[in-house]
């Protein structure tokens, strides 16, 4: 995109920035888990895009439900998923509301294979006679690298690897939202160069098979350059977010469910939800 083109987004909302498990962990009394700050407190992992009226969210986790009552979220243009692993799936079911809301059918933007997971687990919503009470909704196929518009904003499926699962990211004007990535092809880093904004998952200190490691996300968000990247899919073995934000480079951040980033006329700046200001008792 160069700079004479309109730029349509206008606000990201981190809905969710933990793992498959979310943060706390049942059962796990870790210093993280057991954390009374905020930004501790991770539901699995998703970001709501805005534009001028619209709104379009990337993946419905397990915690969908719980992320748009906490936003207070009554309309929806539509969803964009990255792939199909329950914890960025499950919650597709609760697009029933925005059916009453807008009586009309909600699109996912999915790949093949994410479709083929969509169908089988809520195939009772693609049954050629079923009944009331279920979602309403129909799919428009993601391609590599074939831009769609969705919420009046321009969006761009990049190819990315998640162990030996291909998925997708995406570019959205100036901002990037990767996540679930353990490498990028060529291509794609390609893509990815003039970054205002790059949102890209950051696992744990260690290595692991499918995610980057905070060293790996780190050398990465180098090597692209993005004015400010902000860390997701964070998971309690980070460590707890006010000891490991004080040791992260400048322009780099860990993003922190219901934290919001909104453009003006300097650029992108960060705001955050009321609810996220207190500590739990």
């Amino acid at each position: 995109m160069n700079g004479a083109e309109v730029r349509r987004l206008s606000r990201l909302v981190f809905l969710g920035t933990g793992t498959s498990q979310g943060v706390p962990i049942i059962g796990c009394s870790c210093a993280v888990c057991s954390s009374a700050d905020r930004r501790d407190q991770r539901l699995r992992t998703s970001v709501a895009l805005e534009g001028e009226g619209t709104r379009v969210v990337v993946d419905t986790g397990p915690d969908f439900r719980a992320q748009m009552l906490r936003e207070g979220v009554t309309s929806l243009e539509g969803v964009v998923y990255t792939h199909e692993h329950k914890d960025h799936l499950a919650g597709m079911d609760d697009v029933r509301p925005f059916n009453y809301l807008q009586k009309r059918a909600m699109t996912l933007h999915a790949s093949a294979r994410v479709e083929e997971a969509l169908r089988r687990d809520f195939h009772y919503a693609f049954d050629e006679n079923k009944h009331g009470g279920v979602p309403d909704v129909h799919i428009a196929r993601v391609r590599d690298f074939e831009r769609f518009e969705l919420g009046g904003m321009d969006w761009e499926p990049l190819p990315i690897v998640h162990g030996s699962l291909d998925i997708h990211g995406y570019r959205v004007d100036d901002l990037a939202y990767i996540t679930d990535a353990n490498a990028i092809p060529k291509r794609s880093l390609e893509r990815l160069q003039g970054l205002e904004v790059l949102v890209l998952n950051a696992l744990r200190p260690e290595p692991h098979y499918s995610h980057f490691s905070l060293p790996e996300a780190l050398e990465v968000a180098a090597a692209l350059g993005a004015k400010h990247t902000y860390l997701t899919h964070i998971s309690h073995l980070m460590g707890r977010h006010e000891d490991v934000q004080k040791e992260l480079p400048e322009g780099v951040s860990l993003a922190f469910d219901g934290l919001v980033l909104e453009r003006t006329a300097e650029g992108w700046e960060e705001k955050a939800s009321p609810w996220t200001q207190c500590t739990l008792r």
